[in-house]
């Protein structure tokens, strides 16, 4: 047990984000749309939001902590993404504004984290376990969980497992691609693809196992989705009915291939995409990538392609696109009623940020609100809370204050957003 930490609301920053959002999609020649009302500054916790909402930092400084997931009676579990001295779980009651530690526990590693049917579902870069809550949704044993699925692939590259759990007792697992693009030498100039690409037999999609099944591995499981470089935030559309994911597309077009595209081409390129995901759909990595100003898939260099050679159409069409190298790593359908009727059933999408636009600026570090008509986008994504990094400058760098990571919508409908830097918990609410 953690001695219980009092937290506080950090100051205000100063911000000028939001501007640089708009700068770097028109570059990109990415319609983005301003949200009904102008954005202003809420009380306290230096974001920029649309009028009308305030946000909160209800805890600081608890690490690394990555996705989030709230129980039905509102108690907060995080996820660290390196577990390193630290526990792997932390559990927090919210009271008054303030959200405490009340217990830690695990030492794995990993990011994927829910709360589902009565169990605590969290992953290592390996394995997936659960723990048992008792009526007040707080985990029974902490020292010991069930290992639910055990031997999954982990080679030191998009090794964290993100998870999700439906309603009829599925449990998804990303299993990401330990390569940028399926090279026979990883990221280097002018490598080649590998033929057939051998990752994809255990690794470059989803996986569906059982979710009260313990031991499972590969063998147990059924490959859901293949053609999927990584993907950290994946949420369930109630609507539709269906899986849905935020793909990382590819790295370093113009560093491994500087004859076909420029620097500010390799900034841009390729979309950050949403996938609306059935059994047995191919998303296309390492074949093709979505190029968001052609609007088409286009063949990788790697395999054959110039950056215009349109890609088979057997591969899977993106619900949206958005600017590349964005980093998203949180995916959220709002169900609540808190927020205004335009939010109901659309997606909420946390851009940790990007790191490989150079020369060109950064960008990201915000939350974006898509609409979404038919598991289709319907219109541009809408800026909803910006101002994580600090500054128009700290964007530009790279060099944020504050990543937004996991979402989780809480039992009275605000929406709560993980920062991985200071580990702020962000508690955004909405009063007519």
């Amino acid at each position: 047990m953690k001695n219980i930490r009092q937290l506080h609301i950090l100051p205000m920053l100063a911000m000028a984000c939001l501007g640089l959002l708009f700068t770097a999609c028109n570059s990109d020649k990415t319609k983005t749309a301003q949200t009904d009302s102008t954005a202003t500054d809420s009380s306290g916790a230096g974001l920029s939001l649309p009028a009308g909402f305030s946000a909160a930092v209800i805890a600081k400084d608890l690490g690394s902590v990555r996705h989030i997931s709230i129980t039905p009676q509102g108690g907060i579990y995080v996820k660290h993404k390196s577990a390193g001295g630290n526990a792997g779980i932390l559990y927090l009651t919210e009271a008054n504004g303030t959200a405490t530690v009340k217990t830690s526990f695990g030492t794995f590693d990993g990011t994927g984290i829910y709360v589902k049917k009565g169990y605590l579902y969290a992953s290592s870069d390996e394995e997936v376990f659960r723990f048992k809550l008792n009526a007040n949704n707080e985990v029974e044993s902490p020292d010991k969980p069930e290992k639910i699925v055990t031997g999954l692939i982990s080679r030191n590259e998009h090794e964290a497992k993100a998870i999700l759990l439906d309603d009829a007792g599925n449990l998804y697992v990303n299993i990401g691609a330990y390569s940028n693009s399926c090279q026979v030498k990883d990221r280097e100039k002018g490598s080649m693809g590998q033929p057939g690409c051998p990752i994809l037999d255990s690794a470059g999609g989803i996986w569906q196992f059982k979710a009260d099944k313990l031991n499972q591995t590969y063998k147990d499981g059924i490959r859901y989705a293949t053609g999927l470089r990584n993907v950290v935030g994946m949420d369930w559309n109630k609507t539709s009915n269906q899986l849905f994911v935020m793909q990382h597309g590819r790295d370093q077009l113009h560093d491994i291939f500087p004859d076909m595209y420029t620097e500010k081409q390799s900034a841009i390129l390729p979309a950050e995409c949403m996938f609306a995901i059935n059994k047995g759909d191919n998303a296309g990595w390492p074949y093709v990538y979505y190029d968001q100003e052609q609007k088409k898939k286009i063949v990788m260099p790697e395999y054959g392609g110039d950056g215009k050679k349109e890609g088979d159409s057997k591969y899977l069409e993106p619900a949206a696109a958005f600017p590349g190298h964005l980093a998203p790593n949180g995916l959220l359908f709002y169900t609540g009623s808190q927020f205004p009727e335009k939010y109901k059933n659309g997606a909420f999408i946390a851009f940790h940020g990007s790191w490989n636009r150079a020369p060109e600026p950064q960008a990201g570090y915000f939350v974006v609100f898509q609409p979404l008509k038919n598991g289709k986008a319907d219109g541009p994504m809408e800026v909803f809370a910006d101002g994580f990094s600090g500054s128009a400058e700290n964007t530009a760098k790279g060099s944020a204050t504050h990543r937004p990571c996991g979402l989780a919508q809480g039992p009275d409908g605000s929406l709560y957003v993980t920062d991985d830097v200071k580990g702020n918990i962000y508690k955004i609410s909405y009063k007519k």
